[in-house]
């Protein structure tokens, strides 16, 4: 062979090899997750663990118009022929919900060691970490403002206080938690007194914290992250942790969960990324980051606004429950509402 067929071949030989190396198809290991927490705030984790670990994330987020059913729907879909390793839900009803059609893959992660026994299934289906609180946001115009989720049946707070619409999302969650504690009766009870005592419905807790902040309302019950974005903002309102007195129900903590799928095409990949989300590392970014969430660790560095859990008297709960509960009250809250 000619001295110019070898370079030419040589030649050859590099640009096949580039290809291959700079193709669409990467040869790193994968791991597939279906999010439904925000992806402003899940996106910097994952590219975290990318770099940690040198896996690839493939992650499908949900939409803001599907609100944190359409990757669940999608899981449902896929049960016999699962695509995704991972399921990084905002809540753990939906989790819950996973466990009992038989979709979630039991893994006890060695990171969830230190998170209290409330915040994860026993069998290790799900494992709950940095959690919202629903909180009442109160404008800071009003003097001695309420401090339990009663205020709003108080006849001192008639037509002062919104409510998001209890069919949907976090607040759906708060009246099954409730409905769980008390009893169907006096849950009931409570939402009937409410809406004679003139509440407010919007149609989301932003909406209800825009409306506390604006004056138009006085309190109003809301995620903690939509409470302390509109004090970053610099509007005149403050958060109040419900509940916390002797007696008090406490305050109801809604944390994210974390799913490994049953039978997911990846599995060894699966536990390391639930493992990078269950690190107290990643509670202190998430906590640090605008949507304020509360480490379920003990003793991790947080901002000053965002409390430690275990400072907090927090509702005593079971949200497989809650999850149940939420599908019993639904004709009953349809009606409450006026649909």
């Amino acid at each position: 062979m000619t001295k110019r067929r070898w370079i030419l071949l040589f030649t050859v030989t590099l640009i096949v090899t580039g290809i291959a190396c700079n193709g669409k198809h990467s040869t790193a290991p994968t791991v597939v997750v279906y999010v439904s927490e925000d992806q402003v705030f899940a996106e910097p984790i994952l590219k975290d663990f990318e770099k940690e670990t040198g896996i690839e994330v493939r992650a499908v987020y949900d939409t803001e118009e599907a609100k944190s059913t359409g990757v669940m729907n999608r899981l449902l879909a896929e049960k016999d022929n699962p695509q995704a390793d991972v399921y990084w839900a905002n809540e753990p009803m939906r989790a819950a919900v996973l466990q009992q059609r038989g979709i979630a893959a039991p893994y006890i992660s060695p990171n969830a060691a230190e998170i209290p026994a409330t915040f994860k299934d026993a069998s290790g289906y799900w494992t709950g970490f940095s959690a919202r609180a629903r909180i009442l946001l109160v404008n800071k115009s009003v003097k001695d403002g309420p401090h339990s989720v009663l205020a709003y049946t108080e006849p001192r707070w008639k037509n002062k206080g919104v409510v998001a619409n209890p069919l949907f999302g976090t607040t759906t969650a708060e009246m099954a938690a409730l409905f769980t504690i008390w009893g169907d009766d006096r849950g009931k009870a409570f939402l009937q007194e409410t809406k004679k005592n003139g509440v407010r419905i919007s149609t989301s807790n932003g909406e209800s914290a825009d409306f506390v902040a604006s004056g138009e309302s006085e309190f109003g019950l809301v995620d903690s992250d939509d409470a302390f974005n509109r004090i970053q903002q610099g509007r005149p309102v403050e958060a109040v942790y419900p509940d916390q007195q002797e007696g008090g129900i406490g305050v109801l903590i809604v944390p994210n969960a974390v799913v490994a799928i049953q039978r997911g095409p990846h599995a060894t990949q699966a536990h390391k990324l639930v493992d990078f989300l269950l690190s107290r590392e990643t509670e202190r970014k998430l906590a640090y980051a605008n949507c304020a969430q509360i480490p379920l660790h003990p003793g991790v560095d947080t901002p000053p606004h965002v409390p430690h859990i275990e400072k907090l008297k927090i509702m005593s709960v079971n949200y497989a429950e809650v999850a149940a509960k939420m599908q019993q009250i639904q004709p009953f809250l349809k009606e409450w509402v006026g649909y």
